[in-house]
């Protein structure tokens, strides 16, 4: 290959090619031994200027055409009168590398820098230097071969911020976040599968220790911030460590139910759960699952969204409380106890006794004292009647001082032994209330087999107006002597 043939090659490589002499750096080099450096980073941390010094000791020789149009420089000389364009700024910091590889003792360098085109274009380039062979003793023919990797790099640093970006929604998201494997629930999904098992739910049914086993060989990959606040626990270690005790009791039929959707095929999931935070507070939870896009074969990868729901959950807890209770008295109400009669009416059981009860002087502690007054009596008689009732019995506020204790499966004899009880409570009560006396007047009735309940909530009714109407006529009123009058 002749002469010619060689500086045709280097002119036309698809590569920035530079043919440069380093002798003067080698000289310069040889004067800092002298001297006694034995340190080249160390020395150009003390002395920065002496990197420049290097740089310019650096001689460019002749470049290729793909130097030129990579540098959008007209010829060699406008490339050669700019490098101070092309050298700068972060580039001085990864030529501090290559001349330490020089320094100590390597013919061949690289590193990864950055230059900049004439007109201020940035490109990140892949550098690869060699001292040309015969030329070692003296650096006057160093060969340097530039790659243009900008797009490359640009990419990466697209994909690092992309991620970056994920990660920091993951780390800094309101809402609980777990990364979880489940890949080894999936190969035991596949095995029952494979044993001809069609329908899953009567498969778990018989076989509740395949769900536990299921659970156990979940692996939890990540958690965030707010996941460590929400269950109490200092770091993600202590948390997994707790894990028997955040997901435990009606967790496991959560968690079939999970499963069953996963066999048909439900990668995501939405579902209200309760666990427990590191202190055993109840959470409520609603679970987002979702097996993450690209780990659909193999699940390996599925995020769990726990939103806090706790507060909600009681406001409708309060809510459908309100539906049912007098807030006062802390009994059913009205609308309970027609519901609860009509039930009792067309599915018992049987027999069934109503007493009907009424708040004695109700009108006359509001007219004398304030309705204050009235408000502490009937809290009274609610606290009286309700510390006796115990399901499936219910007691109820039907009216402004009147109530209703509804007695499935109880008998006339067994209402009496319950008013008796009553009004034994009622007395104690008076003993702490001694200004205000709590009364009482109660009448009960048994439904005959196939009697209608509004007919036996009527004889209830007359027997306790019977007895309201004694407790009026009596000026020295035993309060002591069971007042119930039984209507058959």
């Amino acid at each position: 290959m002749t002469r010619n043939d060689d500086a045709e090659m280097f002119d036309l490589a698809p590569v920035s090619l530079w043919l440069e002499d380093y002798s003067a750096l080698k000289a310069l080099f040889g004067s800092w031994r002298a001297a006694g450096v034995t340190d080249l980073r160390a020395h150009f941390e003390a002395n920065p200027a002496r990197i420049q010094e290097c740089s310019a000791c650096i001689r460019v020789i002749k470049v290729n055409r793909k130097t030129l149009t990579l540098f959008e420089a007209d010829d060699v000389g406008h490339l050669i009168a700019n490098l101070g364009m092309v050298f700068r700024d972060d580039m001085l910091a990864t030529h501090v590398d290559e001349l330490v590889q020089l320094w100590e003792g390597k013919t061949a360098f690289e590193s990864h820098t950055v230059n900049y085109t004439l007109s201020g274009r940035r490109l990140d380039i892949q550098l690869h230097g060699r001292i040309l062979p015969g030329h070692e003793d003296s650096w006057d023919r160093v060969l340097i071969a530039i790659e243009d990797v900008t797009d490359r790099e640009n990419a990466r640093r697209k994909l690092a911020q992309s991620e970056g970006y994920a990660l920091g929604l993951f780390a800094h998201s309101p809402v609980s976040l777990w990364v979880e494997d489940f890949s080894s629930v999936k190969k035991l999904i596949d095995e029952v599968r494979e044993r001809g098992i069609t329908d899953f739910r009567v498969f778990t049914d018989v076989h509740p220790e395949f769900v536990t086993r299921c659970l156990s060989e979940i692996r939890v990959l990540d958690v965030n911030q707010r996941t460590l606040d929400l269950f109490g626990a200092p770091d993600k270690t202590a948390l997994l460590r707790a894990l028997p005790d955040v997901f435990r009791d009606d967790m496991e039929q959560h968690f079939r139910e999970q499963l069953i959707d996963l066999w048909e095929g439900k990668l995501f999931q939405l579902r209200e759960v309760v666990n427990y935070a590191l202190d055993g507070t109840k959470l409520n939870l609603l679970l987002q699952f979702s097996v993450l896009p690209g780990r659909e074969h193999d699940w390996s990868q599925v995020q769990l969204a726990l939103t806090d729901i706790t507060a909600r959950k009681k406001a409708e807890a309060y809510l459908e409380y309100l539906g049912t209770h007098d807030v006062l008295t802390k009994l059913y109400n009205r609308t309970f106890y027609v519901d609860e009669l009509n039930r009792l009416e067309r599915k018992g059981p049987h027999p069934v006794t109503i007493i009907m009860v009424d708040l004695n002087g109700l009108k006359a502690a509001n007219d004398e004292f304030g309705h204050a007054a009235g408000d502490a009596l009937l809290r009274r008689a609610g606290e009286v009647i309700n510390s006796v009732i115990e399901k499936p019995a219910h007691a109820c506020r039907i009216g402004g001082d009147e109530f209703a204790i509804l007695l499935p499966e109880m008998d006339e004899a067994e209402g009496e032994a319950l008013i008796h009880t009553i009004q034994d409570l009622v007395a104690i009560n008076n003993t702490f209330y001694p200004d205000l006396t709590l009364s009482l007047s109660m009448g009960l009735a048994t439904a005959n087999r196939g009697e209608r309940m509004e007919a036996v909530v009527k004889r209830a009714d007359l027997a306790m107006l019977e007895v309201k109407r004694l407790h009026y006529s009596e000026a020295e009123h035993d309060r002591r002597r069971p007042q119930h009058i039984r209507m058959s």
